[in-house]
């Protein structure tokens, strides 16, 4: 079973920078997809970035030039780097990750909270 553990979390300023990280344990697998979501308050779950196997990225548009995702395949895991952080963030990110071998998997969650 594969396991995914979240850092990175917590209370930012306006403008300010966070990075969040997730790590898959359990597997020795590579992924097909390595992802981040993100949930806010009232609002349903939406996609803020991707990444292939191959390295090819896919963005929000909400967050295109401000958050760069990234992955390392021999540690299984994948990085969030929020630049220029804005309260519209504020929500719950999940660590998404799926190999067609085990399936697809979430991360429970961390909390980021953007407020001056």
């Amino acid at each position: 079973q594969v396991q995914l553990v979240e850092s990175g979390g917590g209370l930012v300023q306006p403008g300010g920078s966070l990075r969040l990280s997730c790590a898959a344990s359990g597997s020795r697998f590579s992924f097909d997809v390595m992802a981040w979501y993100r949930r806010a308050p009232g609002k349903e779950r939406e996609l803020v970035a991707r990444i292939s196997s191959s390295g090819s990225t896919n963005y929000a548009d909400s967050v295109k030039g401000r958050f760069t995702i990234s992955r390392s395949n021999a540690k299984n895991t994948v990085n969030l780097d929020m630049n220029s952080l804005k309260s519209e963030d504020t929500a719950v990110y999940y660590c998404y990750v799926y190999n067609g071998l085990f399936g697809d998997y979430w991360g429970q969650g961390t909390q980021v909270t953007v407020s001056s």
